[in-house]
């Protein structure tokens, strides 16, 4: 991709499906595919992000649990809602703030980028390379018939979501499992990735202000990356509590 106009074509193929929002009347998503991006490994500017990720982390946990925190108790409630358990397979925020005390992951600069937002705002964020994509993105409940390129065990594997999962999936197979679970390999980040898929996933008591101001956060530290970026964005949400649309 390289124009905004190709950029918005791709977001405005997306879709999550009506079954989704029956889950889930209070899910709303923001989508910034992003083009220009200048790749690499982690660096100063993401390792400072990264601290301060993790100081915040410290902060919010202070006197209490991860399970407390509002966001992480509505994500684990949707999980419950397809059939998932929660304590075993735990959403990405619930995931990223349980490794903070320890230290967050530094895996490259766009990924600690976006871990360190998700961490900063609580809001589960996933990140994809938008060329591996086949088709738009689709927010679905599984047949259980999709293909999800993972590796287990270190060996690569095929793996099928159970029926009725919540799923992001394009026309070649799954993406991410279990709403924000797992990303598949074939849409990883990588310390070559330009072109990029910014997912934010909100349920209440998490505001439309705030799941904003954290799609705002993630684009100012990705304008920083080169003179070429270019970002568009989307917010998708029910249209029986967003009834003036997207």
């Amino acid at each position: 991709m390289t124009d905004s106009g190709a950029l918005q074509k791709f977001l405005d193929g997306v879709v999550v499906d009506a079954a989704v929002f029956s889950l889930r009347p209070d899910y709303r998503a923001v989508l910034l595919p992003v083009d220009g991006l200048v790749p690499g490994p982690s660096d100063e500017a993401s390792e400072a992000l990264l601290q301060a990720a993790e100081a915040s982390a410290r902060e919010a946990l202070a006197g209490r649990t991860v399970e407390d925190l509002p966001h992480v108790v509505a994500w684990r409630e949707a999980y419950k809602s397809f059939g998932a358990k929660p304590q075993r397979t735990r959403n990405s925020l619930e995931a990223l703030l349980r490794r903070a005390e320890a230290g967050l992951p530094r895996v490259n600069r766009l990924t600690d980028l976006y871990n360190a937002v998700s961490v900063l705002h609580q809001v589960p964020l996933g990140g994809e390379d938008l060329t591996g994509y086949v088709g738009a993105p689709r927010l679905v409940r599984a047949t259980g018939a999709e293909s999800f390129d993972t590796v287990a065990g270190g060996v690569p594997v095929v793996e099928h979501p159970d029926a009725g999962e919540v799923i992001w999936c394009d026309d070649a197979g799954v993406t991410c499992r279990r709403w924000n679970w797992r990303q598949g390999r074939r849409t990883h980040l990588t310390d070559d990735t330009t072109t990029a898929l910014f997912i934010f996933d909100a349920l209440e008591p998490m505001s439309d202000e705030a799941l904003q101001t954290a799609a705002d956060d993630l684009a100012a530290h990705l304008l920083r990356l080169g003179p070429d970026v270019r970002i568009v964005r989307r917010l998708i949400a029910n249209d029986m509590t967003h009834p003036e649309g997207t």
